[in-house]
């Protein structure tokens, strides 16, 4: 993951997520507490409500109450109008005369829209008032509702039914109708029930008071009866309807005061409801969450247009200054990685300021440089070594060749033979010049060249005891070689491969070129290398490759010091991959492969 895309991540994780769910979990506590606030305030006004709208019912039952001790009903009960064999007797005067009666006494009541009474002696039926949308219950019909039994149970008390629970009694009229046993005063014993009807224009009054005081709320106030269906409703539209058809969840109506956020009429709500503390009515308040919530939405919004403000600057800071910071680091990684590779001679462009991406630049190219100082040092202190190992190895092989020489001549010296001694002194000059240039590398032909001169002395020497044959291209002249390489291979085979024979020796020298390699090959038919010589002197082919020699004391014995001496020159010089790879056995002969680079090194 890039550099950018971890801050990006860590700017939405760290600041715009936790953003998000502070202003989430922030509005989500403010709702509650808005709602619980509601609640509050709720409980207040519907128990205040509910307190008014008990007076009207109870002033209407001390209206009944008052009327139905009146001696003018007491008589009315008492006196019958009619013979219930003959309907044509009726006394139509004494009937106008005890209507006229109950108006005054309770019809002029402004909140009285109908009224009668059912006589229980003749099951007879006074109207009080005439009304053309509604036609009364004969009493036989009546006695078969289920409320003439509550009627009785009442024992006096007024039963209040409202609209829509007995659409057979009290008809289809939005109106609350009051039904009330009627006693004789000095018996105490029944003599008829009452039914008088309200109208509803004192509830819609108090609502509508209400309701002009608190308009920043969307409220809706209901009466309902416990089974849920609506008795009234301030709106107007659910009055005879269920609760539970428009409200999606449980409708609380029961206990004291319950309040519930709910949809109700498709509509997020807050449904509130009290109990009136008559019949099994409850005062039901819903009001729109919107309403309740708008102001909270305003601040809600504002603060979200500032956040989404700061959250967007932050954006562009990270865009643009965040973003600086990072391409600039990113430049710098790019640097460093082609600093790993070897590029220590560039540097990194440094920034005008002193900011800390300025002075990381500055640190990154002292750094760099210091680098290279060091691996210049390194450098010149390995080629310094390198060439100090060199020289130590022509030291090396320099007394030993000559050694080997002087003793030949020496030999030849004390047989008198002139002759041989002024051409191996002869070819011993060449041989010093050649080995005392400054020049390390040499080309192939000056090479051979001083072989030869060393091959004809170490024939004088030896005799006849061996000859030798040269196989070089002219291919080959001009390949750069390290002086003194060849010679040291042919001394081993004569010195040592040669040591003990019967048969006349021969060394072969023969040269060929390989994929941009130089392979000069050194054989003799001589007496071999035994395994644990061949072991001690380190060189002995591996996967084609040669190996490097171990921690060892070096032993005492010559043989293999010029074959070391060789290889470690070879390896120092040219690399792992060339110098010298041997073969032998025992009686089979040696067969030295020397591989040097066909080209000049750069």
């Amino acid at each position: 993951m890039s550099l950018r895309v971890k801050l990006f991540t860590a700017f939405f994780a760290l600041i715009v997520i936790p953003l998000f769910v502070l202003g989430v979990s922030a509005y989500v506590f403010i709702s509650g507490m808005i709602e619980d606030k509601y609640a509050q305030q709720a409980e207040i006004s519907l128990r205040a409500l509910s307190g008014t709208v008990r007076f009207i019912f109870l002033e209407m039952n001390k209206v009944t109450d008052s009327t139905i001790a009146t001696q003018a009903v007491q008589e009315i009960l008492n006196s019958p109008l009619y013979s219930q064999r003959d309907v044509t007797e009726i006394n139509y005067l004494a009937l106008n005369e005890v209507q006229q009666k109950f108006r005054e006494l309770l019809v002029y009541h402004p909140s009285v829209s109908f009224g009668l009474m059912y006589i229980l002696s003749d099951e007879r039926m006074i109207r009080i008032y005439a009304n053309d949308k509604f036609d009364a219950l004969p009493f036989a019909k009546f006695k078969e509702q289920p409320v003439y039994e509550k009627v009785f149970e009442r024992n006096g008390y007024p039963l209040w039914v409202g609209p829509f629970e007995v659409p057979e009694l009290t008809g289809t009229n939005q109106v609350f109708t009051q039904i009330r046993l009627v006693k004789d005063i000095d018996t105490l014993q029944d003599k008829g029930i009452l039914l008088v009807q309200i109208k509803n224009s004192g509830l819609e009054d108090i609502f509508r008071q209400y309701q002009f005081h608190r308009e920043k709320y969307e409220t809706r106030f209901m009466i309902v009866n416990g089974g849920g269906l609506v008795l009234f409703d301030s709106s107007g539209e659910g009055a005879g309807q269920r609760l539970a058809d428009h409200a999606e969840g449980d409708v609380p109506l029961s206990g004291g005061f319950q309040s519930e956020r709910l949809r109700f009429a498709g509509t997020d709500s807050v449904l509130s409801s009290f109990p009136i503390g008559l019949e099994d009515w409850r005062l039901v308040s819903v009001t729109s969450w919107s309403s309740l919530s708008r102001e909270i939405n305003r601040y809600a919004g504002w603060v979200a247009a500032v956040t989404a403000m700061c959250v967007l600057s932050a954006l562009v800071f990270l865009l643009f200054g965040v973003h600086r910071v990072a391409r600039t680091i990113v430049r710098i990684v790019r640097f460093m990685r082609r600093v790993e590779g070897g590029e220590l001679n560039i540097r990194f462009r440094e920034g005008a300021g002193n900011d800390e991406v300025a002075m990381l630049a500055r640190g990154m190219n002292n750094f760099v440089a210091r680098i290279q100082q060091l691996l210049e040092q390194v450098k010149r202190e390995q080629r310094q070594k390198t060439e100090a190992e060199l020289r130590l190895l022509q030291a090396q092989i320099k007394p030993h060749f000559l050694f080997n020489t002087l003793e030949s001549i020496n030999v030849l010296a004390m047989r008198n033979d002139g002759r041989k001694v002024s051409q191996m002194v002869l070819r011993l000059g060449r041989i010093l010049r050649t080995s005392f240039q400054e020049q390390e590398e040499i080309p192939l032909f000056q090479e051979i060249e001083h072989l030869k001169d060393y091959l004809d002395i170490q024939k004088f020497r030896f005799n006849e005891l061996f000859d030798y044959e040269l196989d070089i291209p002219d291919a080959m002249r001009d390949v750069p070689i390290l002086k003194l390489t060849l010679q040291p291979l042919v001394e081993n085979s004569i010195q040592h491969g040669f040591e003990g024979i019967e048969y006349p020796g021969m060394i072969r020298i023969e040269g060929t070129l390989e994929k941009g390699r130089a392979i000069i090959t050194v054989s003799d038919n001589g007496i071999g290398i035994d395994h644990e010589t061949l072991a001690r002197l380190q060189y002995a082919a591996e996967d084609e490759m040669p190996r490097e020699p171990e921690e060892r004391p070096v032993p005492s014995e010559r043989r293999g010091l010029g074959l070391r001496s060789v290889a470690d020159r070879l390896r120092i010089v040219y690399g792992p991959e060339y110098g010298l790879w041997i073969c032998s056995m025992p009686g089979q002969g040696t067969t030295i492969r020397c591989v040097v680079p066909a080209g000049k090194r750069k």
